[in-house]
């Protein structure tokens, strides 16, 4: 919280009060509710500078990680993860919280991560390197078109993967980031070329949006990820 007023301050906590009240009294319905906590890569998530370690990361997001579970959260996500080793740091660290951990990789046009890695020997390095203590992958940050023929290879790694949340463009990230408007792209096509997928992602439970995506976006998502 460096840097924040203590107006900011009280008002998350106000903020986080309500959520778990809000949780607490949804746990003994039919739709629980879950506080997550959110974590980014250390760098630019469109245009990683450097890699780092399994160490270093655990270092580096272990006191974030560690005010999540202080503070009560039911688990945390890692988004917009451009390579192995700071997934794999995160998951450790989580895991040394007693937290379960959500590790959501973003991959260029090409299917592969940022640093040229394959999305399914980033899954299965993570897996490896941390003894599965990952709960479940996501992917985000990435249009549906850019990882269609990656899932389509096949691999066992796909049943690791349980959520989507695709960026409304079909641009690369460089593209994205030089572009001065928002690309929304076409909601009805995202929800489409998505549920698409569906075949090849039998373990998908969590279906939302990333970058230029609004309600339209989701909504077609769910609607199209629940008829497919």
């Amino acid at each position: 919280m460096v840097g924040l007023r203590v107006f900011d301050v009280g008002a998350l906590v106000v903020w986080l009060v309500w959520f778990f009240r809000l949780r607490d009294e949804a746990a003994e319905g039919p739709f629980p509710i879950l506080i997550n906590g959110v974590i980014g890569p250390r760098g630019d998530g469109y245009a990683p500078t450097a890699a780092m370690a399994a160490g270093e990361a655990q270092a580096y997001h272990a006191a974030q990680v560690g005010a999540f579970a202080a503070a009560g959260a039911d688990m945390v996500s890692a988004i917009t993860m451009t390579h192995a080793g700071e997934a794999i740091g995160v998951a450790r660290a989580a895991d040394a919280a007693g937290l379960p951990a959500v590790i959501s990789f973003t991959l260029e046009t090409d299917g592969r991560l940022p640093d040229g890695q394959a999305l399914g020997d980033a899954i299965e390095q993570v897996d490896a390197e941390t003894l599965g203590s990952v709960a479940y992958y996501m992917i985000n940050c990435a249009h549906p078109s850019h990882f269609a023929a990656t899932l389509a290879s096949g691999g066992d790694w796909r049943e690791r993967i349980a959520g989507l949340r695709p960026n409304a463009s079909a641009r690369s990230h460089a593209e994205l980031d030089a572009a001065t408007e928002l690309d929304e792209g076409d909601p009805a096509g995202l929800g489409a070329e998505g549920a698409a997928l569906r075949p090849l992602l039998p373990s998908v439970t969590v279906i939302g949006g990333c970058c230029g995506t609004d309600e339209r976006h989701v909504a077609a998502a769910a609607a199209g990820w629940a008829a497919a």
